[in-house]
């Protein structure tokens, strides 16, 4: 078997480019005329073609747009555009919850634009939380004037290495809702069948594997003539004119084989082609069908949103693979994130250089799966037995609430129909907005969410000056902003998840540490002092208000002195305000690149090293634990001491219980029959984490752990206490 590792220094995409050539070719075209980025380590097929590109954009957007002929000649030529976000749910978790936001907006926009025909029929509809959550937040089931906007339709894609994805979304209890899956046309499913018609086997390196096979191959050798469609749309045209989409959100499960596969493979193959456009400097030819639609350069903002795996569950112990698949996820990504954003050893400015240091996301939005069982807590602390359809269910209905109130914040007004901002009666002129280049500059890295939300009395809605912090009947922002650090739980009056999306510490020291909090009147001089919050390198905070409710001075800048006391060290702060997009007023703030440095996190990185990486005489002892603790502590990384106790390269054997020396030529003669081309074949352990990679995650530990910032003081030539020289002396 070959020892060479996938991320090798690549030719220059220029030199690969001037190369292509326009048109489908057979797989067995040599590699300096194919159309693929053809560097050693990615391979990821790409189209050049812009005339072909835009034809498959307008292929896809007349099924995401159904057309309806109307006598205005004007209207019937007006092109739509595609909606500003794009959520991509890979395996079987993601793509359950990204199904499940899109019933949930396509129920709020149903209910709006029928209002009175609706009402009986959604009343009749069966109940469960997600959808009690955004009936109510939106006052769907209430008869009054206070008709929140929350009215934007997200591109949907759905993938899944399992032939029955259709028939799986299709006999849910979402697909027989009468109509949903036929008018929900913003969503498309991605069938990849054709490569491969089962799961991963819950391993993640197959995962991958695959998601490689698929972005590699020609899209025109495709049987399945919709993936062109869809994959000019995520990978060809990110960033250009011709597609508006600039918000791209990865949702999967990190403990699984397909999703924690696939998506970060997914992300690399959009950032790929993405940042290619940036160094792509020949002139495009434009005739008058693609003039105005050519690459020209846009900030796009792309996020994966992981689950994590339960850890410390007070039942029963959980499966070992699904601490070491989530670790190995966490590991790849740092690693990658730390090539991108701090190694700097050997920078220069060469797009070479810069095509070998990409990452799958800007951000990575961790949810623990494992917090989710506090939202069932009883009121004496008990914590009831819940089964796994339901800790899905508030895994979802969190994540859902967080989508939301993200999009919410940075949509334009072309993602609303026009008269929604006339009948609801708002001002947007009000709204202070997120865009795609805010979220770009202030959220890298690892990233966790603080969620709460409050109702606001009728009696409150016409008057700032009643929501002082000490009216009882009003707004209590000390308690808004405490409830969403708090440990999740559910708010009963709103139905709404609160609480911090991973733990910064163990349960019980947090739940301490936060009852001295409130005790000594929200004084953060101990909370403030755990990693979690102390690293942190900048938050982004969205507060969403009732259209006829005015946030206070007092209560805003109330808000501010919680973050600043909460997070001493923020390089930068992000606010954004978004009106009538919710019947209440909710608080979510995205915590920036600290949430690495969280029990959690730490435990899942080093669970996967252990197992798949460390030497026989660590494999069972807590040597390494501590080691890595160590490892991250220390003024000096030792790497020689990293290299005495890890081998070369992953053993993906240890988290299989079959022969892996069996399953490898399968999947690598699966690739050759796919791709026929022999320059653009991959060994599976072309794809195996590497040493180096656990190096470089241990860097990016470290660089966080370190993170500080020195407050700004006043510099001033009149200084008091130096006298002036006179002249005799």
């Amino acid at each position: 078997m070959t020892n060479k590792i996938i991320n090798k220094q690549p030719t220059t995409v220029a030199a690969v480019s001037s190369k292509a050539k326009a048109g489908p070719l057979p797989d067995d075209t040599p590699a300096e005329t194919s159309v693929a980025f053809a560097s050693e380590g990615y391979l990821y097929f790409t189209e050049r073609d812009l005339n072909r590109i835009l034809a498959n954009l307008d292929a896809l957007r007349s099924s995401v747009f159904p057309q309806v002929q109307t006598d205005n000649e004007l209207e019937n030529r007006k092109q739509q555009h595609f909606p500003s976000v794009c959520l991509i749910g890979l395996g079987r978790c993601g793509s359950n919850i990204a199904l499940d936001v899109a019933s949930l907006v396509y129920s709020a926009r149903n209910f709006y634009l029928n209002e009175f025909n609706n009402e009986e029929k959604q009343s009749r509809e069966q109940e469960y939380r997600p959808m009690r959550w955004i009936k109510r937040s939106l006052h769907l089931s209430q008869n009054n004037s206070l008709k929140p906007v929350f009215l934007i339709e997200p591109l949907v894609m759905l993938g899944d290495l399992d032939k029955d994805i259709e028939g799986r979304i299709r006999f849910s209890h979402k697909g027989e809702k009468s109509g949903f899956l036929h008018d929900y046309t913003k969503m498309k499913i991605m069938d990849l069948s054709e490569v491969h018609a089962g799961g991963a086997g819950n391993a993640p390196i197959l995962g991958q594997y695959l998601a490689k096979i698929i972005l590699n191959k020609d899209t025109q050798r495709f049987s399945n003539a919709e993936w062109k469609f869809i994959h000019s749309y995520l990978i060809d045209s990110c960033g250009i004119k011709a597609n508006q989409s600039r918000l791209y959100f990865y949702i999967f499960s990190a403990g699984g084989g397909t999703g924690s596969g696939m998506a970060s493979e997914f992300g690399l193959a959009q950032q790929y082609a993405y940042m290619s456009k940036t160094f792509d400097t020949r002139p495009v030819t434009e005739n008058e069908e693609n003039r105005g639609h050519s690459f020209v350069f846009e900030p796009i903002f792309t996020s994966g949103i992981c689950i994590l795996p339960n850890i410390s569950d007070h039942g029963v112990e959980m499966s070992e693979a699904l601490h070491i698949n989530a670790g190995r996820l966490l590991c790849k990504y740092l690693s990658e994130e730390w090539d991108f954003s701090y190694n700097f050893d050997n920078e220069n400015s060469s797009e070479s250089s810069v095509m070998h240091r990409i990452r799958p996301w800007n951000a990575m939005m961790l949810i623990s799966n494992d917090i989710m069982r506090y939202a069932e807590e009883t009121d004496d602390g008990d914590i009831q037995h819940i089964d796994v359809n339901a800790m899905e269910k508030y895994a979802n209905q969190y994540i859902s609430q967080q989508i939301f109130n993200i999009l919410t914040a940075q949509a334009v007004t072309t993602d609303y129909d026009e008269n929604y901002f006339r009948r609801a009666g708002i001002d947007i002129g009000e709204t202070i907005r997120l865009d795609a280049n805010d979220l770009f500059m202030s959220l890298a890295g690892p990233v966790a969410v603080a969620y709460a939300e409050s109702v606001i009395p009728a009696n409150q809605r016409d008057s700032a000056e009643k929501s002082k912090t000490s009216d009882k009947n009003g707004l209590n922002i000390d308690d808004l902003f405490f409830r969403s650090i708090d440990l999740p739980h559910f708010n009963k009056v709103t139905q709404a998840i609160e609480g911090i999306s991973l733990l910064p510490i163990e349960s019980e020291r947090y739940r301490q540490t936060l009852a001295s909090y409130v005790k000594n009147g929200y004084n953060a001089a101990e909370l403030n002092d755990l990693h979690f919050f102390k690293n942190c390198s900048s938050v982004v905070s969205i507060v969403s208000l009732p259209k006829d409710y005015k946030l206070s001075y007092m209560d805003l800048n109330r808000l501010k002195s919680h973050l600043n006391n909460l997070f001493p060290n923020t390089t930068l702060k992000r606010y954004a305000l978004v009106i009538g997009a919710s019947a209440n007023i909710s608080l979510t703030t995205l915590i920036v690149k600290s949430p690495c440095l969280s029990d959690d996190f730490l435990t899942l990185i080093v669970a996967f090293i252990k197992r798949c990486f460390a030497k026989d005489s660590y494999r069972f002892d807590e040597k390494l634990d501590q080691a890595m603790l160590d490892f991250i502590r220390s003024d000096e990384f030792d790497e020689q001491k990293v290299d005495a106790m890890l081998n070369e390269f992953e053993n993906p054997a240890k988290i299989l219980d079959t022969n892996w020396y069996a399953i490898k030529p399968m999947y690598e003669k699966k690739y050759r029959e796919l791709i026929h081309n022999k320059d653009k074949f991959i060994s599976i352990n072309d794809i195996r984490l590497s040493r180096d990679s656990v190096k470089k995650a241990i860097k990016y530990l470290r660089e966080i752990y370190r993170h500080k910032i020195s407050k700004t003081k006043v510099i001033s030539l009149n200084n008091p206490t130096v006298k002036k020289s006179t002249a005799a002396e």
